[in-house]
């Protein structure tokens, strides 16, 4: 396979204009994931340890296997939002007893691990990438339920974590329930639907009433531990399957019960050789353009996470503003697309199209490397039908059934992030860089096309157009769309699975393809219909 050839320049002021600005924006991304790291704060840690408890990532270490990677999702979950960063959970991939699954972990020192809205959309989206991929779920359970003031955005749509952990286990997908502290009122039904309940003994509390609520209702006088405790539920109500003394305890079983499974996974294992890039991964940082009117040629990140640097490339002198080609990366095969100049033309959605039919023919998971503006307006563009011809893109991404993965390394505007598979897509797994911007369209021009509407509306109504107004709305929408495009934000949103240092592409990736390979690896046979 052809290697690719390198042009970068890392003496070049481009080259550290980019690296200055992409390392200020992990700089800030850091300070950010350092107080989900630090939980609720020092005071509230402290109070938690001196109940003699782990905190959720010590028990999410001790979980894992020793010097085995932790791929953490969604660390800047609810950022911006009245909620703490992270959104009072931990959700991640990690191996136990060398088994990749899906944990999912409460933080109890932030408002005693409850549930808002983003909390619930985190824990969705971890059990939907459980599901898809078809990996063991790891509940690490110390919660107080609901977080009441947001209950009316909460009740209703919360029973899709019961569906779905039911929904698992329907799929023979194993589900494990590890109780360190209360798992109350709807909570109390995640150890009991799942397939395994481990409860620690003098620190579980599982119930659907406390003491306080059995006594309004019922006049009841009850304590915690005849009421909801491990050894209750161990020796009469038979909830829990397995009775620990302590903490470590409850981890040491619950790593046994994952050994117990004689896990298999049901897609193909690495094929080809898995050597590492022949250029270094640390000039990424100056390659990906901090300024996103400036292009950067998407190769120059191909040979820094395939393996060898090998690269096959697909119609290299057709559709030139999106590359294509087959590679492999920690030696399993991937098809990537990755573009070039930011805009699609027709020939580049033909392309991408009959270059996602070949994927699925030969059973090949696909990466999405995102740098898009969208797919290319004008009135010759219109007549020669890229309308038609955008629509078989995203209708052979849509019904594609290879994995996708999806990193944004850029822009990702408009009709675009639809094609090149963003978030409505399902792709099993998307990242996004720090220097990347999610929008309908950049801010200059939204703003620049509110100002046209308004100044042809002012026109047909025969009135003046009044500038100066003109200009502070347009600073004003850029302003909003410079804010609502920000990697933070739509992190913040769950729009992505996390920020990555894009010198860990390849490892993220390797772990990404690793894991989606657990399940079945296969192409679809037929499509739609596709508009000629």
């Amino acid at each position: 396979m052809p290697v690719l050839r390198t042009s970068v320049d890392v003496t070049s002021d481009a080259y550290r204009a980019n690296r200055t600005g992409l390392a200020a924006l992990m700089a800030a991304h850091d300070e950010q994931v350092t107080l989900a790291v630090g939980g609720g704060g020092e005071r509230y840690v402290a109070r938690h340890r001196e109940r003699g408890k782990l905190t959720v990532r010590e028990r999410v270490e001790l979980l894992v296997d020793r010097g085995a990677p932790f791929l953490e999702l969604s660390p800047l979950a609810a950022w911006g939002t009245e909620f703490h960063v992270g959104a009072s959970i931990v959700t991640g991939i990690g191996v136990v007893s060398g088994v990749e699954c899906v944990i999912i972990g409460h933080d109890p020192t932030v408002r005693g691990g409850t549930m808002n809205p983003y909390t619930l959309k985190k824990n969705l989206r971890a059990l939907e990438i459980a599901r898809v991929n078809r990996l063991p779920l790891i509940n690490l359970v110390e919660s107080g339920g609901a977080d009441l003031p947001t209950q009316g955005d909460l009740f209703v749509p919360a029973g899709q974590i019961f569906r779905d952990l039911t929904e698992l286990s329907a799929m023979r997908i194993p589900t494990v329930a590890l109780v360190f502290g209360n798992s109350t009122a709807g909570g109390a039904y995640v150890p009991g639907m799942c397939d395994h309940a481990v409860m620690v003994d003098n620190r579980a509390k599982v119930f659907l009433g406390g003491p306080p609520l059995v006594k309004m209702a019922t006049g009841e006088e009850s304590g915690d531990e005849e009421l909801g405790g491990a050894a209750m539920h161990s020796r009469v109500s038979g909830l829990s399957d397995y009775f620990a003394v302590d903490e470590l305890d409850c981890i040491r079983i619950g790593r046994q019960i994952v050994a117990d499974l004689n896990w298999q996974k049901l897609g193909p294992g690495p094929s080809h050789a898995a050597d590492e890039p022949r250029y270094d991964v640390d000039e990424l940082l100056g390659i990906a353009s901090a300024d996103l009117r400036v292009p950067f040629d998407p190769r120059e990140v191909v040979a820094r996470v395939v393996d060898g640097s090998r690269f096959d490339e697909y119609k290299s002198l057709y559709g030139t503003s999106l590359v294509t080609g087959w590679a492999s990366i920690h030696g399993f095969p991937v098809g990537i697309l990755a573009n070039a100049q930011g805009v699609l033309f027709m020939d580049e959605a033909k392309k991408a199209t009959e270059f996602i039919l070949l994927a699925n023919q030969l059973d090949v998971p696909l990466l999405f490397l995102q740098n898009v503006t969208g797919y290319m307006v004008g009135k010759d563009y219109e007549q020669a039908g890229i309308i038609k011809d955008g629509a078989k893109m995203i209708n052979a991404v849509t019904n594609s059934e290879v994995p996708h993965l999806t990193v944004i390394m850029g822009a990702s505007y408009g009709a675009g992030n639809y094609g090149m598979c963003g978030r409505a897509y399902r792709p099993r797994l998307l990242f996004t860089w720090p220097n990347a911007k999610i929008a309908v369209m950049g801010p200059q021009q939204l703003a620049g096309v509110l100002s046209i509407v308004a100044r042809q509306s002012a026109e047909a109504a025969g009135r003046p157009f009044d500038e100066a107004a003109d200009e502070v709305q347009r600073r004003a929408v850029e302003d909003q769309i410079e804010r609502e495009s920000h990697a933070f934000f739509n992190s913040g949103k769950l729009y992505d699975d996390g920020i990555i240092d894009p010198r860990d592409t390849r490892t993220v990736l390797g772990l990404a393809l690793s894991a989606v390979h657990s399940n079945v690896v296969r192409g679809r046979a037929g499509f739609g219909v596709f508009r000629m």
